[in-house]
């Protein structure tokens, strides 16, 4: 009889499904719920266990739950105090059908495998475990603004909705708020309602059921059998740095819930991106993170231009619906430029824009945004170029001026000089500057009164006008060429570094090979430590490291704990380590080489301290992309020669089987046949019949045993375990010895033995060279006409003695000459007997030659007929006088 844990692994291979007991406060009855459904599965036979439960101080609960099972929990020190956490491994190991674990939304001490509780119930429901869990709703992502709103601040501990919405059944345990007050006022909990009064009480609750409701309407919607999505809506978030962001990308996955439609989060690089604080980087990685959580798809353009690139990219990716923040407005002057989402409504008309007003921690940040905007940080190398720039453009104008040439001349000067500047430089002050100095440096030195700026001529504030606007528009022209001669070097270099890795891959031809591949091109791309795993059958092997450098600790990414976090990756398809959420104390990032659900290893990138950009990231994930297909294509590959040399195999047993159950039958039919008649019958038969009949027999007998010592010695040349017991020999002496030994059918037909050289020696295994001659001897007296001539010849040829036998059949047609040689080929003639043709001789010949170092053809024997010709090495016979 099965145990329990073994039943809980024989059914890992299904996923668990995931049952919430849903509430909006701590006291509505949530464990209490969880654990009266668990005793009813008791009762109907499932094996129940309790991974954690938070419940010591409500008695009634307690006193249910000690009624059940309950496994270890692990032990963590944190801020000098000993916390306990689910032991996942623990759980692993015992396999209940159904397991509680109380507190979804829960945050792990650190030194967990994972950071957050839900990612290990993930892991577990994977494992094919069954979870009953706990969760007040007020912890969902999606929801925190109104959370915040409600109380203040958003909850600390939160979930995606991911998790809340794929779940197989959620139970909403509800509870009246006054009556919720009284329970807690008996219970002695009034801490919890220190801060929460009656309406907050009441609007958690409303804010509970409508997101409960959502959910419903989503199972309802797939019950009928419809598409989780409509095709017909498409929700574009973007992505920025601001603190607001977080709020406008809730709000837009409310809206793509809401719509059941496809969620977009997208993000414009500029050129100014590499040049904002490290706070906001942090920030908009944050974001990123935050939309991954709520189900959105991260997609990353590059372009100056914000609003045409989210207008390209919605126009090519079908988006019906952009949601973006609100910045601080300011009132408009003239040649302004209109702000971002003026430009998104005059570039895409046909499409919902969606604005989320800023709160003021966002307009504050604008704010401060606008200050570093206006007042960024010049290099000082940049400084010293223009300056450069600007003097050489001046002494090269006052030649100009010397040289009597007209003040356009110089003007045309100043403007090479900005646009110079806007290309040697990096900061788009450093045009501005040169723009305004050149019109100074051009009014101080070549108008009059010359060396001063002061004016004479009315039209020369024209000049200097259009001189300025010359200026400032070509180094900006030249700025925005730059920028995109760098982004389009940028894909070149990506597009070249695919290209390569896909060559490469190509030429690997082994699953070991295409792993290293890979981890040399990640090698030479991230200049980071590169770990690689192959998978084999669940498990990984041992590590491969590519070091950056020789300096390196390999005990490091040796360790236990970094090939734990390794098999994770290979068992739960998803990325883990450094800068995820899951064994985050790991020194890399280990990410699966996988196509759809297979994964053929795993590769670990070394942390670095700061976290892989979008493009970096984009790039890492095409490679491993390009060498899990290699693999697969690999795999596939190997399959199909196994495949092959399966359905050769198989091939050969059905003709072994097919010739022995025909050819065997015959002859053993008529040596029984003969046999029984000689006891039953003997005195009946004449001395002449019954010499016939023990003729009969013997060559039948004869036959068999021929055959089986084909059988045997095709087998052992095949297998490589027949030794060749080598000697000198004369060619003759062997022909002779094989003469006699040929089946009594020769007697009808012309034996000729010709040689060119009597006393010709070679080295041989006689006792199979004389099996070769009798074979194709035989091969000869079976496949011609009684009355043919079969000549036997041998000469010497170099350091080789060949040996032929030419009959004047009917020859062997060209298309059958090929496989003559072949096992268990046989050429249809009807001259033979089909007893005969069981096409083990010819081969047997091959295997025997090509052991001795020889080679053995068929060819045409003039007029007609066919002749076998075979090698062997010749022994020279030095003489002494």
């Amino acid at each position: 009889m099965e145990t329990s844990a073994q039943v809980g692994r024989g059914e890992r291979r299904r996923k668990g499904s995931l049952t919430i007991f849903a509430g909006y406060f701590s006291g509505t009855g949530k464990t209490y719920r969880m654990l009266e459904a668990a005793g009813r599965a008791v009762r109907a036979g499932e094996d129940v266990a309790v991974g954690l439960l938070s419940c010591s101080q409500w008695p009634q609960t307690q006193i249910l739950a000690d009624g059940f099972e309950t496994l270890p929990l692990k032990a963590f020190s944190e801020a000098g105090k000993t916390v306990y956490e689910l032991d996942v491994d623990a759980c692993l190991k015992r396999g209940p059908r159904l397991l509680l674990i109380d507190e979804l939304s829960h945050e792990n001490a650190g030194g967990s495998r994972h950071r957050k509780r839900c990612q290990d119930i993930e892991e577990l429901l994977q494992a094919g475990i069954d979870i009953y869990t706990t969760l007040d709703v007020q912890h969902i992502e999606s929801i925190q603004d109104t959370v915040s709103e409600i109380l203040g601040a958003p909850a600390e501990e939160r979930i995606p909705d991911r998790v809340f919405d794929q779940a197989a059944r959620v139970e909403f345990v509800d509870c009246e708020p006054e009556d919720l007050r009284e329970r807690l006022i008996r219970q002695d909990r009034t801490d919890l309602l220190s801060e929460y009064s009656q309406p907050k009480l009441s609007a958690l609750r409303e804010l509970a059921l409508r997101r409960c409701a959502d959910r419903t309407a989503l199972d309802t919607q797939k019950s009928r059998g419809g598409e989780r999505y409509r095709t017909r809506e498409h929700v574009l978030v973007c992505l920025s740095a601001a603190p607001s962001n977080e709020r406008v990308i809730r709000t837009a996955a409310r809206m793509a819930d809401a719509f059941r439609c496809g969620f977009t989060a997208l993000f414009v690089e500029t050129k100014n991106f590499q040049s904002i604080p490290q706070p906001d980087r942090n920030r908009l990685r944050a974001n990123l993170r935050l939309a991954q959580q709520l189900g959105a798809s991260v997609e990353t353009v590059y372009g100056d231009d914000v609003a045409y690139q989210i207008a390209e990219f919605s126009r090519l990716s079908g988006v019906t619906k952009i949601v973006l923040g609100r910045g601080e407005t300011s009132n408009r002057i003239l040649f302004w430029k209109p702000s971002l989402t003026e430009r998104l409504v005059e570039l895409t008309p046909e499409l919902d824009i969606h604005i989320i007003p800023d709160t003021g921690t966002a307009r504050r940040f604008a704010s401060h945004y606008k200050k570093e905007l206006y007042a960024p940080a010049v290099p000082l190398l940049d400084l010293l170029k223009s300056t450069l720039l600007l003097v050489l453009s001046t002494l090269v104008g006052l030649i100009f001026y010397y040289l009597g040439l007209s003040e356009a001349n110089i003007i045309t000067v100043y403007i090479l000089g900005v646009m110079l500047t806007s290309i040697f430089t990096k900061s788009a002050v450093c045009s501005f500057l040169n723009s305004v100095v050149g019109v100074l440096a051009f009014n101080f030195f070549f108008t009059e009164p010359r060396f001063s700026l002061h004016i004479y001529a009315s039209d020369y504030m024209v000049t200097f006008l259009v001189m300025f606007l010359a200026s400032l528009l070509t180094g900006s022209l030249a700025a925005k060429l730059k920028s995109l001669a760098k982004h389009s070097a940028q894909l070149a270099w990506r597009t070249k570094l695919l290209f390569e890795t896909n060559q490469e891959l190509q030429k690997a031809g082994t699953q070991d090979e295409i792993l290293s591949v890979t981890a040399r091109q990640l090698l030479k791309i991230f200049q980071r430590d590169i770990v690689t795993y192959r998978s084999d059958q669940g498990q990984l092997d041992a590590p491969k490291i590519f070091p950056v450098d020789d300096a390196f600790s390999e005990s490091k990414y040796s360790a236990a704990s970094e090939h734990q976090a390794a098999q994770w990756v290979l068992t739960n398809n998803k990325r883990a380590g450094a800068g995820t959420e899951t064994f985050s104390d790991a020194c890399c990032t280990y990410l699966a080489v996988r196509t759809a659900e297979q994964v053929y290893g795993v590769i670990g990138v070394a942390a670095s301290g700061e976290e892989m950009d979008s493009f970096e990231g984009g790039l890492l994930l095409s490679i491993l992309g390009e060498c899990a297909l290699a693999m697969e294509n690999q795999k596939n590959l190997e399959e199909k020669e196994a495949a092959a040399v399966l359905a050769k195999n198989e091939q050969l047993r059905a003709n072994l089987l097919r010739s022995i159950s025909h050819d065997l039958r015959t002859p053993l039919t008529s040596i029984s046949g003969n046999a029984s008649n000689l006891l039953s019958n003997g005195d009946m038969f004449d001395a002449k019949t019954k010499h016939q009949m023990y003729v009969d027999i013997y060559d039948d007998a004869m036959w068999l045993i021929n055959l089986v010592e084909n059988l045997l010695s095709v087998s052992r040349l095949e297998g490589g375990q027949m030794n060749l017991h080598l000697s000198t020999e004369l060619i003759g002496e062997v022909v002779a010895e094989a003469l006699r030994h040929i089946n009594r059918r020769s007697a009808e037909h012309h034996l000729h033995i010709q040689s060119g050289d009597e006393y010709l020696l070679a080295q041989m295994d006689a006792h199979l060279i004389v099996q070769v001659i009798i074979n194709i001897v035989d091969n000869a007296i079976k496949y011609t006409p009684p009355g043919s001539d079969i000549e036997i010849s041998w000469e010497r040829q170099g350091r080789f003695a060949a040996l032929s036998v030419a009959d004047n059949g009917p020859g062997i047609p060209d298309s059958a000459k090929p496989r003559v040689f072949d096992m268990f080929y046989s050429a249809s003639n009807r001259i033979a007997d089909s007893r005969r043709s069981m096409g083990l001789g010819l081969a047997l010949c091959k295997s025997i030659i090509t052991a001795h170092g020889g080679e053995i053809t068929v060819a045409d024997h003039a007029p007609h007929g066919t002749v076998f010709t075979f090698t062997i090495p010749i022994e020279e016979v030095e003489l002494h006088e």
